[in-house]
């Protein structure tokens, strides 16, 4: 964890609803923007503190924190894409209302004489990792995936999509405690392997297995690509190794794809072949 809410609010783990309610309002007052205009510092302290106590003042965020089930943030791991244990901040609360309608009505007043009191505060960024297919990141794709609390989120996948990149889904986040807009699904990508196929940058790399016939004769073969099935002429008097290039078959950015490169593998059918045999003998 990168920080920690109890140390955030200055209370300890044992600390009542009570105590972190009130240390809650001690730092609300203290660090209020609209008691310090143009301090960033006392502005990224205020909500820091209003994380901490989005997590702490909710009974069962703070079980889920304390048993390590979600971070300082809200954020909980999943484990991908339409089998994940993601849970973008439901649940039920501790403490009951709006705690800035509580804790900050009373400092800005209510009347014309009082402050203005503080507006709509932005849900919090839900965290989830995911696994997106070799093919999809490579050519790009929109796909539908149910999250672990059984929303339904429409994900568009760039093609050249890399493992550690991620995705924002706007307003898909948590939900504002006080009326405000809602935060970002952030997905965080592993793309999965490829049985055929290696990225290396923008160009894809695979074997293609062929006969000796093939090799010393050449012919024309049926080649899978990931934009479609091509097909690629073997040259008289190949050999393994060589590299046939397969141009705007890699991966598809935009405007310029990369190349798929298709490096030829001569497999015997039957190497204790007799006749085989005799010929390599009289070679």
């Amino acid at each position: 964890m990168s920080w920690d809410p109890y140390a955030a609010l200055g209370v300890s783990r044992d600390a009542s609803e009570a105590e972190i309610k009130a240390a809650y309002r001690k730092q609300a007052k203290a660090l209020h923007p609209d008691l310090h205009p143009g301090d960033a510092d006392k502005a990224n302290r205020f909500k820091r503190a209003s994380a901490a106590f989005d997590i702490l003042g909710d009974a069962e965020k703070r079980k889920r924190y304390d048993r390590g089930e979600i971070d300082a943030d809200g954020n909980e791991l999943a484990r991908g894409f339409g089998g994940g244990t993601g849970s973008p901040f439901g649940g039920s609360g501790g403490f009951q209302g709006d705690p800035f309608e509580d804790i900050l009505g009373g400092l800005f007043g209510r009347g014309g004489g009082g402050r203005r009191r503080a507006g709509p505060v932005r849900g919090q960024d839900v965290r989830y990792r995911a696994e997106v297919d070799f093919l999809d990141a490579v050519t790009g794709a929109s796909r539908r995936f149910t999250m672990a609390d059984g929303r339904n989120l429409d994900v568009k996948i760039p093609a050249g999509l890399e493992s550690g990149q991620t995705l924002r889904l706007k307003s898909q986040g948590g939900q504002s405690p006080t009326g405000g807009p809602p935060g970002d699904a952030l997905l965080e990508v592993t793309v999965r392997p490829h049985p055929s196929f290696e990225r290396r940058g923008a160009d894809l790399h695979m074997a293609l297995p062929i006969s000796l016939k093939q090799a010393v004769e050449g012919d024309k073969v049926e080649v899978d690509t990931p934009t479609g099935r091509v097909t690629v002429k073997i040259p008289e008097g190949s050999n393994t190794g060589q590299k046939l290039r397969l141009k705007g078959r890699g991966v598809q950015l935009s405007p310029t794809p990369g190349h798929l490169y298709a490096r030829l593998e001569i497999v015997l059918k039957d190497p204790k072949d007799a006749k085989l045999k005799a010929l390599v003998k009289e070679l």
